[in-house]
């Protein structure tokens, strides 16, 4: 099937569209605003015709012609013999029905006819309006992926000519969605392949190694025994590792997957909701990138793993249930996608309400499930505007009670928040995002959502531990855990300080987390004084098995003399990450009073005390990192148009980042050169360099890598 789909491909990347001047001859033509949009968002989905999508600006010929957009001969001859919504061939005879529309494009009827439906009426690749639009007979709808003509007819519909929609973003009262009606319980999704699933079977059936490797670092090593200590720090850093075995069941999530899967271990399936803005400000160059990085997404997707999406305006409708993104799967998604049409305002808690009862009401369950959201506005409907003469907005509106912490299920399904351009609510993103365990993503540069989804769903994709949670026991009787540094992980110190608990949850294959104890260590009588023990119980999420992992105990050597103390270079580096994570916060709550000055103060004296550390003076790559953000971020509170249009985000994608310990996109974070890259998996950086690589040998990548703004930053070490 790989060859066919890469055949699919590159015959719609034959659809060759030109723009040509418009003429007096041309009184029925729509007005020059809207021939932007006339490009083909099929085409779009094929890193072929990237070049044609970003040059339709530039394609402007001075020869004498229609306003509309014209094909080549080779693209009407590609375009009749490839249906450009579904990317397989068309031949007559075959069993499946075919429709010609006015404008001469051919497609598959039923293909085009789920296109209206959905409320599209615009042909997919010339994007000419038509008059006369197929519709097919709801109780004859034809199984999944297969037309017939027996089982199809079509209607034509004379449509009256309606003026174009008002594009006022806050109005309340629009078209409604054009959609076949949805059940009252979403418990239509497809079922799993139960065959290729791991449950109940052994490690060594799964064909991989799934550890936690937990390592600790005192303080300092040696310390003398009349001497006793406050918040002495302990550093606790743990490591998800899957170690493929030597021979492997190849008929796990990966089997049946797309040839361009990310990683040859066996993986957990996953269950991903997308939740998508299509308001009216997604109209354009916009939508047009977001069908194409959804069209990755459903690319690398495995046969085991399901796909839903919810597109919002101003209500909220789901496309599918949750489907397998099997081969006819991932076609059918991409003609749902493909139909999406911008309009009306920005309701996220509508898309999210819908999102959450897809996953709470899902028949069956994947071992790992996630909410992806996307948006370029501020929610109107639920928590209102956030002006300065405004009280603060309640953002907890935004998120459904399950899958938020204030609800009993906890962070069992993540929402990780995507704020697209300069427009979007950051505050609220930033909110969603941290009351249900999910990360916040900044993208500044249009052309970078698809490497933003793509760094995303590779961790996803990667899930090797479940439930984690860490114990902390103190060893020595007269010694008390103080607290626990954990970020936004939940964390307590039970009565009496003797044991501590923090509830880390899912990790991804490589990734790391690191955690500062702080303990009380009394004076010695011996030679040494034992400190603390680490449990880590976690559950496989192939196996479902439950497994323990136990450290050494950590020791201090207690001689009655030491000498000159080393501290460690470990513990160090993370508090820097820790001063620098709590110097963000405080410079950013300093802004939202209107305070720059005092904001960047706060950036540069940590930065100050960063610059005399020991990982600074050892030239550590994190310390460096960290200095090169910090000032970044300076950069962006210039002023308070800086700060509002790009600062704010930015700020809260850092904080995003290090609370969670897990890599976020903002900047040009996704950028290989670029120092702040904390936490990216290998992962995440294989499907980042396949995202990556669809642009390779394109002219126009260089030309779509401006920013929303003309403030463009850099991220230099000082």
């Amino acid at each position: 099937m790989g060859s066919k789909w890469k055949k699919a491909k590159l015959a719609l990347g034959l659809n060759l569209c030109v723009f040509v001047p418009r003429t007096s001859d041309d009184m029925d033509s729509p007005p020059a605003t809207e021939v932007s949009e006339r490009l083909s968002d099929a085409a779009l989905l094929s890193p072929v015709n990237w070049d044609i999508a970003s040059s339709r600006s530039m394609s402007a010929a001075p020869a004498a012609s229609s306003h509309a957009l014209k094909l080549s001969k080779s693209a009407s001859k590609s375009s009749k013999q490839t249906c450009s919504i579904c990317l397989t061939k068309m031949k007559q005879g075959c069993g499946h029905a075919l429709f010609t529309a006015e404008c001469s494009h051919s497609f598959h009827f039923h293909c085009i006819a789920s296109n209206v439906k959905h409320g599209n009426k615009i042909c997919p690749v010339c994007r000419a309006k038509w008059k006369e639009i197929p519709l097919l007979d709801p109780s004859l709808d034809p199984l999944p992926g297969r037309v017939s003509p027996n089982n199809a007819f079509m209607a034509v519909v004379h449509s009256l000519p309606r003026p174009p929609p008002r594009r006022d973003l806050n109005r309340r009262h629009v078209v409604p969605l054009h959609q076949a009606p949805e059940p009252g319980v979403f418990n239509d999704d497809e079922s799993l392949d139960l065959e290729h699933l791991c449950s109940g079977k052994s490690v060594a059936d799964t064909g991989a190694v799934k550890t936690i490797e937990i390592k600790t670092y005192p303080e300092v090593s040696v310390a003398p025994q009349s001497n006793s200590y406050s918040n002495f720090n302990v550093l606790v850093h743990l490591k998800a590792t899957a170690v493929a075995a030597a021979t492997r069941t190849p008929n796990l999530s990966r089997s049946h997957a797309s040839p361009t899967q990310v990683s040859q271990t066996p993986r957990a399936p996953v269950d991903l909701v997308t939740v998508l803005d299509i308001s009216g400000s997604m109209a354009g160059t916009k939508l047009a990138l977001l069908k194409r990085a959804m069209g990755f997404v459903i690319q690398n997707l495995g046969s085991n793993d399901r796909l839903s999406v919810i597109a919002f305006s101003s209500t909220a409708r789901r496309l599918f249930p949750l489907r397998r993104m099997s081969d006819s799967g991932r076609q059918q998604a991409l003609q749902a996608v493909n139909s999406l049409v911008a309009n009306g305002g920005t309701n996220i808690a509508e898309g999210l309400r819908k999102g959450a009862k897809i996953m709470e009401e899902r028949r069956e369950k994947n071992p790992v499930a996630s909410i992806i959201l996307l948006s370029d506005g501020q929610d109107t409907y639920t928590v209102g505007g956030s002006g300065t003469n405004q009280p603060q907005p309640n953002y907890h509106l935004l998120l459904p009670m399950s899958i938020s912490n204030r609800g009993t299920s906890g962070f069992q399904i993540p929402v990780h928040a995507f704020g697209f351009g300069a427009d979007h609510d950051a505050s609220s993103m930033h909110s969603i995002s941290e009351n249900s365990g999910g990360t916040f993503s900044f993208i500044e540069t249009e052309s970078v959502i698809q490497d933003a989804f793509a760094q995303c769903i590779g961790g996803l994709l990667s899930v090797v531990v479940q439930e984690l949670q860490v114990a902390i026991e103190g060893i020595d009787e007269n010694l008390n855990l103080v607290s626990l540094k954990a970020g936004s992980y939940p964390s307590r110190v039970m009565a009496g300080g003797r044991q501590g608990f923090i509830d880390v949850g899912d990790l991804y294959a490589d990734e790391e987390r690191d955690f500062l104890v702080s303990v009380n260590v009394p004076a010695a009588y011996g030679s040494e004084t034992s400190l603390i023990k680490v449990n880590c119980v976690y559950k496989d999420p192939l196996t479902q098995e439950t497994t323990i992992s136990e450290s050494e105990e950590v020791k201090l050597q207690r001689p009655e003399k030491v000498g000159q103390v080393i501290k460690s270079l470990e513990v160090d580096r993370q508090h820097n990450r820790l001063q620098a994570a709590e110097a963000m916060a405080q410079a950013r709550s300093a802004a939202e009073r209107g305070d720059l000055t005092v904001a960047v103060s706060i950036l540069e004296n940590c930065r100050k005390t960063l610059s005399e550390s020991i990982s600074a003076r050892s030239q550590d790559r994190l310390c460096l990192a960290l200095d090169a953000e910090l000032k970044e971020m300076q950069e962006r509170m210039v002023s308070r148009h800086v700060y509002e249009a790009s600062g704010r985000a930015y700020i809260l994608s850092g904080l995003s980042s290090h609370s969670w310990q897990r890599a976020t996109a903002r900047g040009d974070s996704t950028d290989s050169s670029s120092l702040v890259q904390a936490y990216q998996t290998p992962s995440m950086a294989e499907m980042l360099t396949r995202s990556q690589a669809s642009f390779l040998g394109s002219p126009s990548r260089q030309r779509l890598l401006q920013p929303l703004l003309s403030y463009r930053s850099q991220t230099k070490p000082r």
